[in-house]
C-alpha cells in the first residue's frame, strides 16, 4: 500500500487494523497502548510486554550522541517489536520541536516564536520535510510537533513553542508545517506529526497553576517557585475556547493529522486528561478525529492521588496510548485490571488500539519497519543549514532604525560586539535543544551572530569583542552590536513574572553607549522582553528570537545582503502591566509595537 497520507484514514488501513486486532490477545493490545521512555526499558522487554511505542523525551539521547548512535539505537527498540507473536512494529517518538534538536550534529531551526514572523508557509513546509528527513535518518518515525498553541500571556514558558497570539497565523504555517512532515519522501517514508497540545494550553491564567502533591519526584517547593501559568487552567468560556485555541486542530484533522497530544493544563478547573467532553464529544465525534490520542509525559498521575483512577478516568476520557513513561507494568497491570473489573470497556480499548494500528498501517511501518542509513548523511547537511539560516534572516524584526544605520556598511574600521550571548550557541537555541531545559555553551555544531558578524566584515575591520561592556575609556568605535539574550528554560521553568532586561543586560548595554557612534541591539529571547527604558539608547533593534544553530544568520540583515522581513506575530508591550491587561483579555491600547509591525 501507498504511504501517501490522505484526509483521515485509508480504507485499506482500517480493514488491516480490524482484522489484525481480532487476532489480539487482551496484553497485545494493552501493550499497544503503552509508550514507554527509552531508558526504562530494554529491547527484550519490548517484546515481553508487547509495547507499542518508546520515546526519547527532551535529553533522551544515547550514550554517545550522534545520528549514527541514535540510528543504532533506536533500531535496537524496533528489532525487539518484531520479535512478538504478532511482529507489530513499534512507533518511536521524540520531541523534534525545532529540527530533530535532541541530536548533537543535526540542524536546529529557529523557535517557532521566530517561524511566526517570518508569515512564509512555503518555509514552513520545507522545514517540514527536512526536519522529518533527519528524524526518518535516525528510525524515527514521530516527532510531537506542532505545538497549535496560542499564547495569550507571554509570561508562560512555553510561549516560544507558538507560532503566534493570533490563531489565522497559528494555522497558516502549521498546517504547512504538517504538509511537509507528511510529504513522502523518494522511498515514500514519511514523519507523523503530533499536534499539541489539546487544548487551550496557551489561554491558561496566572497563578494558577497547582501543584501535584502526591506525583512521585513532586517537589512542591520548586513547582511553586517555577510554574505560575504553565500546566494551568484556561479560566476561558466555550466559545473563547472554541474561536480562539480550538479551530488550530480543526484545521490539522482536515490536513489528515493522525496524532493529537492531550495538554497537562485545565478548562475551568478539570484537568484535559480527564475532560470526556472534549477528548471524545468534541474531537473524535463532532471534529471526525481518526487518529490517536497520546498523554502527555506522566500527565495521567496528574488527575487522582489513587494511580487505579488516573487510568480508569483518562482511557474512558479517551485517551488512546499513555507516555507513562517509566513504571510501565505498573499501568498494564492497572489497565488490565480495570478492564477485568468492567471498569474499562474491552470496546474502548479495541477502539483505542484499531486507532494506534491504523496510523501505523498509514505509516507503512508494517512494510519497512527499519529505516537503512542512507539518509545518515542528509542530517545536519549544508542543504538543511542554508533552509535554517534562511529561516533565521526571515524571522528577524527590526524594530528600531533611527538614521537608517542598519543596513551596516562592510568596511567598518572598528565594530564592539558585546555579550555572551553573541557567541553563545546555547543561548541561541533555547530549551529542547540537546537537553530538555537547553544549556548555554557550545551544546551543539554552528554558528553565532558573533560567527555571522565576522564573516560579514571586509579583512581591514577590526572586531572588539567584550562578554562585560568593560571597554578602554578612549575607546570609540563606529558602531557597537550588544546582544543580549534569555537564558535557556523549557516549560514551567520559563514562567517569567517580570520580562524586564536583567540588571547585567542593562549595564552592558549602558557600558557600551559611550564607546560607539551608534549602537545596535539584538535581542535574544522566546518571546517579546519589556526594553521601553533601553530603547532610546539604541539606533536601531533586532528581534532576533532563538535562531537555533544558524544565527550567522542574523548578519545577512545586518550588513544588507538581504532585505528585514520579518512582522511581529506578537504584541510588544510596554509595561509589564500591558501584559497582564492582555492576560485578562483586554486589548494593549499603546503598545511599544503592534501586532504585525517590522520595519523593512
Amino acid at each position: 500500500m501507498s504511504s501517501q497520507p490522505t484526509v483521515g484514514l485509508s480504507i485499506t488501513a482500517k480493514e488491516r487494523a480490524t482484522a489484525l486486532l481480532a487476532q489480539m490477545t487482551l496484553a497485545e493490545k494493552i501493550g499497544q497502548m503503552t509508550q514507554v521512555e527509552k531508558n526504562s526499558i530494554s529491547p527484550a522487554e519490548v517484546a515481553e510486554f508487547y509495547i507499542g511505542s518508546v520515546l526519547s523525551g527532551g535529553g533522551g539521547n544515547p550514550a554517545f550522541n550522534d545520528p549514527t548512535h541514535w540510528a543504532q539505537m533506536v533500531r535496537g527498540f524496533q528489532e525487539g517489536a518484531l520479535q512478538t507473536r504478532l511482529a507489530i512494529p513499534l512507533l518511536y517518538g521524540v520531541d523534534a520541536v525545532h529540527g530533530h534538536n535532541n541530536v548533537k550534529g543535526a540542524v536546529i531551526f529557529p523557535h517557532n516564536v521566530g517561524l511566526g514572523a517570518t508569515r512564509d508557509a512555503d518555509l514552513l513546509e520545507r522545514i517540514g520535510r527536512i526536519t522529518a528527513t533527519e528524524i526518518l535518518a535516525t528510525g524515527v518515525h514521530w516527532t510531537f510537533a506542532p505545538a497549535v498553541s496560542v499564547p495569550q500571556d507571554i509570561r508562560w514558558g512555553r510561549t516560544y513553542e507558538g507560532f503566534s497570539e493570533d490563531t489565522n497565523v497559528v494555522i497558516e504555517l502549521a498546517i504547512a508545517l504538517i504538509r511537509g512532515l507528511q510529504a513522502p519522501n523518494e522511498a515514500g517514508l514519511w514523519a507523523l506529526p503530533s499536534v499539541k497540545h489539546f487544548v487551550a494550553d496557551g489561554g491558561t491564567t496566572w497563578n494558577s497553576t497547582k501543584p501535584i502533591e502526591w506525583l512521585p519526584g513532586s517537589n512542591w517547593q520548586a513547582a511553586t517557585q517555577f510554574y505560575k501559568i504553565d500546566q494551568g487552567d484556561a479560566q476561558i468560556d466555550e466559545a473563547t475556547l472554541r474561536r480562539v485555541h480550538l479551530r488550530p486542530y480543526e484545521a490539522a484533522i482536515a490536513e489528515g493529522a493522525l496524532n493529537i497530544m492531550v495538554s497537562f493544563s485545565s478548562w475551568q478547573g478539570l484537568k484535559m486528561h480527564a475532560q470526556r467532553y472534549l477528548l471524545t464529544d468534541v474531537l473524535k465525534n463532532e471534529l471526525g478525529f481518526e487518529g490517536f490520542l497520546i498523554s502527555d509525559w506522566m500527565a495521567i498521575q496528574q488527575l487522582n492521588a489513587d494511580f487505579y483512577t488516573c487510568v480508569v478516568q483518562s482511557i474512558n476520557a479517551g485517551l488512546d496510548m499513555v507516555m507513562v513513561p517509566f513504571e510501565y507494568q505498573r499501568f498494564i497491570a492497572t489497565l488490565t485490571e480495570a478492564v477485568q473489573k468492567g471498569d474499562v470497556s474491552q470496546a474502548r480499548i479495541d477502539n483505542a488500539v484499531e486507532r494506534i494500528l491504523r496510523v501505523k498501517f498509514e505509516l507503512g511501518l508494517f512494510e519497512k519497519p527499519l529505516v537503512g542509513d542512507t539518509l545518515l548523511s542528509k542530517v545536519g547537511c549544508t542543504e538543511h543549514r542554508a533552509v535554517a539560516r534562511e529561516a533565521v534572516r526571515k524571522s528577524a524584526v527590526l524594530l528600531k532604525n533611527d538614521g537608517k544605520v542598519l543596513p551596516l556598511p562592510k568596511n567598518l574600521t572598528e565594530i564592539i560586539v558585546a555579550g555572551n550571548a553573541a557567541t553563545d550557541l546555547g543561548i541561541h537555541c533555547g530549551g529542547w535543544s540537546i537537553e530538555w531545559q537547553g544549556a548555554p555553551g557550545n551544546v551543539t555544531m554552528g554558528a553565532t551572530v558573533f560567527k555571522g558578524i565576522q564573516e560579514s566584515v571586509g579583512d581591514k575591520s577590526e572586531i572588539i569583542f567584550t562578554d562585560s561592556g568593560d571597554l578602554v575609556a578612549e575607546l570609540k568605535a563606529e558602531v557597537g552590536i550588544v546582544v543580549v539574550g534569555e537564558h535557556p528554560y523549557a516549560e514551567g521553568f520559563g514562567d517569567q513574572p517580570d520580562l524586564s532586561l536583567t540588571p547585567e543586560q542593562i549595564a552592558l548595554i549602558e557600558k557600551v553607549r559611550p564607546h560607539c557612534q551608534k549602537l545596535v541591539l539584538i535581542l535574544l529571547s522566546g518571546r517579546p522582553l519589556i526594553i521601553t527604558p533601553q530603547l532610546p539608547l539604541a539606533d536601531a533593534v533586532v528581534a532576533a528570537w532563538l535562531p537555533g544553530t544558524e544565527g550567522a544568520g542574523i548578519a545577512d540583515v545586518l550588513f544588507g545582503d538581504y532585505p528585514f522581513t520579518g512582522k511581529l506575530a506578537h504584541t510588544w508591550p510596554r509595561t509589564m502591566e500591558q501584559i497582564e491587561q492582555k492576560s485578562a483579555g483586554q486589548p494593549i491600547a499603546d503598545p511599544l509595537f503592534p501586532f504585525g509591525f517590522g520595519l523593512s
